[in-house]
């Protein structure tokens, strides 16, 4: 019977052991990386840039909104589309080009 007791708590301590390990170990990683940004959260963020970049410089080519921006192509397009969603900016087709702009 000791020695059945002895497994017991030595599976006890050794399942304890470890978990405490590897949450050690994750927090050490967490603090060496940055944690990924969701999509929406980074679309979110880009859309925020936009309507500021917008709101100083007035309206602007997509092309030149993609080229100012620092984000991917997509993110941007995909921003524009959350503002338009939102009625934040107006798009208007120039001559070569679409212009966006703020909303009045």
């Amino acid at each position: 019977m000791a020695s059945t007791t002895a497994t017991s708590s030595s599976a006890q301590s050794g399942s304890a052991t470890p978990s405490s390990a590897t949450s050690g170990s994750a927090s050490s990683t967490a603090a060496s990386s940055p944690a990924p940004v969701a999509p929406l959260e980074r679309i979110g963020s880009t859309a925020g840039d936009l309507w500021h970049f917008l709101n100083d410089q007035g309206p602007q080519s997509i092309t030149k909104l993609i080229n100012a921006l620092d984000a991917p192509r997509d993110t941007i397009l995909q921003a524009l589309g959350w503002l338009a969603r939102e009625g934040k900016i107006q798009i208007d087709d120039d001559s070569r080009s679409r212009v966006v702009s703020l909303k009045q």
